[in-house]
């Protein structure tokens, strides 16, 4: 089964939901404005929120999109976390707020101390950029709902630093808990740690992955299994949450 695909087609379509979904721009991210083409296509309103500023702007969600931000200087991610609107965003997450971290975003969880462990370089010590299949291990959080247990999706992936990493009692913590929300299919892009691809906070409203499903949200522009859409299913259930609460 393939994430449900019952969103707009177009970026001008379906911002009725009165959700709004900020997107950070750091200095050297680069997918901003595909995280906000999804928010738009999922049913919410994308807003555009600053390194630099000290609010969130009364948006009802987060997304920390990829990229380099700040050039991945002294460790990918490390100088964002200290960026100021991260003390709203943790601040934010700890009352429950959905946030979502996408590859660089992912780092920058990690080391804003929101999610566990690190990213650190890929063990074959080359970037890659390839379609990856993922299998669906937690589908009870804010960003996964809209999945099945067990669902087998692909999306785009693309890292130089993406192996994940974390202490043995760390994982087996993870795992344990159903804090593991991803995990890679096929061989290992990265030398992640126990195959993870993706994570999450005790309370399922923090979600942390490195492949890209805003690059997989429009029919004929994702990779051709599950038709190009299968990356919808992460952005639709944080907007059908919101909307229920």
């Amino acid at each position: 089964m393939t994430a449900v695909a019952e969103n707009p087609t177009t970026a001008e379509a379906g911002t009725g939901s009165g959700i709004s979904v900020g997107v950070v721009t750091f200095p050297g991210t680069l997918d901003d404005r595909d995280a906000a083409r999804a928010v738009r296509l999922a049913g919410a309103e994308p807003v555009n929120l600053w390194h630099a500023d000290s609010t969130l702007s009364g948006v009802d969600a987060v997304i920390l999109p990829g990229g380099f931000s700040y050039g991945d200087y002294l460790r990918c991610g490390a100088i964002a976390g200290f960026a100021p609107i991260m003390e709203a965003v943790v601040a934010a997450a700890g009352a429950g707020m959905p946030v979502l971290g996408i590859c660089n975003g992912f780092q920058i969880l990690c080391e804003s101390h929101l999610l566990p462990g690190a990213l650190i370089r890929n063990d074959h010590q080359h970037f890659i950029c390839r379609d990856q299949d993922l299998l669906v291990e937690n589908a009870d959080t804010v960003w996964t709902g809209d999945y099945e247990q067990g669902q087998r999706i692909r999306i785009p992936l693309k890292n130089g630093e993406g192996g994940y990493v974390a202490t043995d009692e760390v994982l087996d913590e993870l795992e344990s808990t159903n804090r593991v929300v991803f995990r890679y299919q096929g061989p290992n892009p990265n030398g992640s740690l126990r195959d993870i691809a993706g994570i999450t906070n005790e309370e399922g409203n923090v979600v942390g992955l490195m492949p890209h499903p805003e690059h997989a949200v429009e029919a004929g522009f994702g990779p051709e299994a599950g038709g190009g859409v299968d990356g919808q299913g992460v952005f639709s259930s944080a907007v059908r949450a919101l909307v229920a609460r």
